[in-house]
Protein backbone atom coordinates (compact mmCIF):
# COMPACT_ATOMS: atom_id res chain seq x y z
CA UNK A 1 0.00 0.00 0.00
CA UNK A 2 1.39 3.60 -0.89
CA UNK A 3 -0.46 6.60 -0.01
CA UNK A 4 -0.18 10.37 0.22
CA UNK A 5 -1.59 10.91 3.78
CA UNK A 6 -2.77 14.23 6.10
CA UNK A 7 -1.36 13.87 9.69
CA UNK A 8 -2.71 16.68 12.42
CA UNK A 9 -0.92 16.95 15.25
CA UNK A 10 -1.99 19.62 17.50
CA UNK A 11 -3.22 22.58 14.98
CA UNK A 12 -0.90 21.67 12.19
CA UNK A 13 -1.57 19.15 9.58
CA UNK A 14 1.63 17.94 7.84
CA UNK A 15 1.53 16.01 4.63
CA UNK A 16 3.50 12.98 4.33
CA UNK A 17 4.58 9.81 2.06
CA UNK A 18 3.03 6.21 3.90
CA UNK A 19 4.39 3.18 2.25
CA UNK A 20 3.09 -0.26 3.78
CA UNK A 21 4.38 -3.95 2.23
CA UNK A 22 2.26 -6.63 2.55
CA UNK A 23 4.32 -7.79 5.72
CA UNK A 24 5.59 -5.32 7.27
CA UNK A 25 8.19 -6.18 9.89
CA UNK A 26 7.90 -2.82 11.20
CA UNK A 27 8.09 0.99 10.68
CA UNK A 28 10.79 3.44 9.95
CA UNK A 29 9.94 7.38 10.13
CA UNK A 30 12.12 9.40 8.01
CA UNK A 31 12.98 13.65 9.73
CA UNK A 32 14.43 15.25 6.60
CA UNK A 33 17.27 17.77 7.06
CA UNK A 34 16.91 21.62 7.23
CA UNK A 35 15.58 23.43 4.09
CA UNK A 36 14.28 19.55 2.57
CA UNK A 37 10.70 17.70 2.49
CA UNK A 38 9.29 14.65 2.38
CA UNK A 39 10.22 14.47 -1.04
CA UNK A 40 14.33 14.25 -0.75
CA UNK A 41 15.81 12.13 -3.36
CA UNK A 42 18.36 10.59 -0.48
CA UNK A 43 16.03 9.83 2.10
CA UNK A 44 13.63 8.14 -0.66
CA UNK A 45 16.10 6.15 -1.94
CA UNK A 46 16.85 4.75 1.41
CA UNK A 47 13.51 4.41 2.35
CA UNK A 48 13.03 2.51 -1.42
CA UNK A 49 15.69 0.17 0.06
CA UNK A 50 13.90 -0.39 3.69
CA UNK A 51 10.67 -1.03 1.69
CA UNK A 52 12.07 -3.97 -0.14
CA UNK A 53 13.46 -5.23 2.67
CA UNK A 54 9.78 -5.27 4.25
CA UNK A 55 9.75 -2.54 5.98
CA UNK A 56 6.95 0.53 5.92
CA UNK A 57 8.42 4.11 5.69
CA UNK A 58 6.40 7.24 6.27
CA UNK A 59 8.26 10.46 4.91
CA UNK A 60 6.17 13.43 6.34
CA UNK A 61 7.08 17.30 6.24
CA UNK A 62 8.59 18.57 10.01
CA UNK A 63 7.10 22.07 8.78
CA UNK A 64 4.30 23.63 6.67
CA UNK A 65 5.15 25.60 3.76
CA UNK A 66 4.37 28.64 5.62
CA UNK A 67 6.64 27.56 8.68
CA UNK A 68 9.57 26.26 6.60
CA UNK A 69 10.07 29.96 5.47
CA UNK A 70 10.84 31.11 8.83
CA UNK A 71 14.64 30.08 8.79
CA UNK A 72 14.90 29.50 12.80
CA UNK A 73 12.46 26.57 12.40
CA UNK A 74 14.72 24.61 10.60
CA UNK A 75 16.50 24.65 13.70
CA UNK A 76 14.24 24.53 16.43
CA UNK A 77 14.87 21.07 17.38
CA UNK A 78 12.32 20.99 20.09
CA UNK A 79 9.65 22.07 17.55
CA UNK A 80 10.43 19.18 15.38
CA UNK A 81 10.86 16.65 17.85
CA UNK A 82 7.50 17.75 18.98
CA UNK A 83 6.06 16.39 15.32
CA UNK A 84 8.02 13.81 15.38
CA UNK A 85 6.42 12.83 18.45
CA UNK A 86 3.01 13.50 17.24
CA UNK A 87 3.31 11.55 13.80
CA UNK A 88 4.87 8.66 16.06
CA UNK A 89 1.33 8.75 18.59
CA UNK A 90 -0.96 8.96 15.11
CA UNK A 91 1.02 5.59 13.77
CA UNK A 92 0.36 4.04 17.04
CA UNK A 93 -3.62 4.86 16.64
CA UNK A 94 -3.71 3.99 13.26
CA UNK A 95 -5.34 0.72 12.15
CA UNK A 96 -2.77 -0.42 9.73
CA UNK A 97 0.74 0.96 11.49
CA UNK A 98 -0.47 0.52 15.19
CA UNK A 99 0.85 -2.80 16.16
CA UNK A 100 4.07 -2.51 13.83
CA UNK A 101 7.77 -1.60 15.59
CA UNK A 102 8.97 1.71 15.11
CA UNK A 103 12.34 2.95 14.25
CA UNK A 104 13.95 6.92 13.57
CA UNK A 105 15.80 7.65 10.29
CA UNK A 106 17.46 11.25 10.72
CA UNK A 107 19.48 13.32 8.07
CA UNK A 108 21.24 16.71 9.55
CA UNK A 109 18.85 18.18 11.83
CA UNK A 110 16.33 15.84 11.19
CA UNK A 111 18.66 13.11 13.07
CA UNK A 112 18.56 15.80 16.37
CA UNK A 113 15.21 16.22 16.30
CA UNK A 114 14.83 11.80 16.17
CA UNK A 115 17.15 11.78 19.16
CA UNK A 116 15.44 14.13 20.83
CA UNK A 117 12.05 12.70 20.25
CA UNK A 118 13.61 8.64 21.06
CA UNK A 119 14.65 10.76 24.53
CA UNK A 120 10.92 11.11 25.47
CA UNK A 121 9.62 8.37 24.23
CA UNK A 122 11.78 6.18 25.02
CA UNK A 123 11.96 2.43 24.28
CA UNK A 124 8.06 2.93 22.03
CA UNK A 125 11.24 3.88 19.28
CA UNK A 126 13.27 0.41 18.64
CA UNK A 127 16.00 1.95 16.53
CA UNK A 128 17.31 5.22 15.44
CA UNK A 129 20.09 5.88 12.75
CA UNK A 130 21.44 8.82 11.61
CA UNK A 131 22.89 10.34 8.34
CA UNK A 132 24.83 12.71 8.28
CA UNK A 133 23.59 13.90 11.77
CA UNK A 134 23.64 16.88 13.76
CA UNK A 135 23.39 14.95 17.11
CA UNK A 136 24.99 17.76 18.70
CA UNK A 137 22.04 19.77 18.31
CA UNK A 138 20.18 17.19 21.41
CA UNK A 139 23.19 17.60 23.07
CA UNK A 140 21.12 17.91 26.74
CA UNK A 141 18.80 14.92 25.59
CA UNK A 142 21.75 12.64 24.48
CA UNK A 143 22.04 10.72 27.72
CA UNK A 144 18.47 10.53 27.75
CA UNK A 145 18.02 8.24 24.74
CA UNK A 146 17.60 4.08 25.42
CA UNK A 147 16.92 3.44 21.50
CA UNK A 148 19.67 1.58 20.15
CA UNK A 149 21.55 4.29 17.87
CA UNK A 150 23.86 4.41 14.63
CA UNK A 151 25.44 7.30 13.79
CA UNK A 152 26.51 7.44 10.05
CA UNK A 153 28.99 10.33 8.68
CA UNK A 154 31.08 10.67 5.76
CA UNK A 155 34.66 10.52 6.54
CA UNK A 156 34.76 13.99 4.00
CA UNK A 157 32.12 15.46 6.41
CA UNK A 158 35.22 16.59 9.03
CA UNK A 159 33.06 19.28 11.02
CA UNK A 160 30.12 16.80 11.42
CA UNK A 161 32.48 14.24 11.91
CA UNK A 162 33.61 15.59 14.67
CA UNK A 163 30.54 16.88 16.04
CA UNK A 164 29.05 13.11 15.99
CA UNK A 165 32.34 11.77 17.61
CA UNK A 166 31.57 14.04 20.51
CA UNK A 167 27.83 13.11 20.50
CA UNK A 168 28.88 9.23 20.15
CA UNK A 169 30.50 9.63 24.11
CA UNK A 170 27.72 11.25 25.64
CA UNK A 171 25.28 8.65 24.47
CA UNK A 172 24.72 5.58 27.00
CA UNK A 173 22.18 3.51 24.59
CA UNK A 174 23.13 0.24 22.52
CA UNK A 175 25.45 2.47 19.89
CA UNK A 176 27.72 2.61 16.85
CA UNK A 177 29.06 5.26 14.82
CA UNK A 178 30.07 3.92 11.20
CA UNK A 179 32.30 6.22 8.91
CA UNK A 180 31.77 5.80 5.17
CA UNK A 181 34.76 6.48 3.23
CA UNK A 182 35.03 9.24 0.82
CA UNK A 183 31.62 10.05 1.61
CA UNK A 184 30.53 13.91 2.04
CA UNK A 185 28.27 15.38 3.67
CA UNK A 186 25.07 14.52 1.13
CA UNK A 187 26.55 11.52 0.39
CA UNK A 188 26.61 12.02 -3.27
CA UNK A 189 29.12 10.08 -4.29
CA UNK A 190 28.64 6.82 -6.55
CA UNK A 191 27.71 3.58 -4.58
CA UNK A 192 28.08 6.28 -0.89
CA UNK A 193 24.07 6.22 -0.32
CA UNK A 194 23.39 2.52 -0.95
CA UNK A 195 26.18 2.22 1.58
CA UNK A 196 24.14 3.60 3.87
CA UNK A 197 20.80 2.21 2.82
CA UNK A 198 22.98 -0.92 4.22
CA UNK A 199 23.88 -0.01 7.24
CA UNK A 200 20.67 1.36 8.47
CA UNK A 201 18.82 -1.64 6.94
CA UNK A 202 21.37 -4.18 9.33
CA UNK A 203 20.47 -1.73 12.25
CA UNK A 204 17.05 -1.99 12.02
CA UNK A 205 16.69 -5.65 11.01
CA UNK A 206 18.54 -6.10 14.31
CA UNK A 207 16.38 -3.97 16.71
CA UNK A 208 12.99 -2.91 14.59
CA UNK A 209 11.14 -5.95 14.20
CA UNK A 210 7.04 -6.00 15.03
CA UNK A 211 5.93 -8.72 17.66
CA UNK A 212 3.24 -9.78 15.55
CA UNK A 213 5.91 -11.83 12.71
Amino acid sequence: MKEETQILVGDTLLSGSLVIPETAKGIIVFAHGSGSSRHSTRNKKVASALQEAGFATLLFDLLTEGEDQDFDNRFDIDLLAERLIGVTDWLKTEEQTGDLAIGYFGASTGAAAALRAAAELGDIVRAVVSRGGRPDLAAPMLSSVVSPTMLIVGSLDAEVLELNEQAFATLRAEREIRIVEGADHLFEEPGKLEEVAKLALAWFDKYVISATL
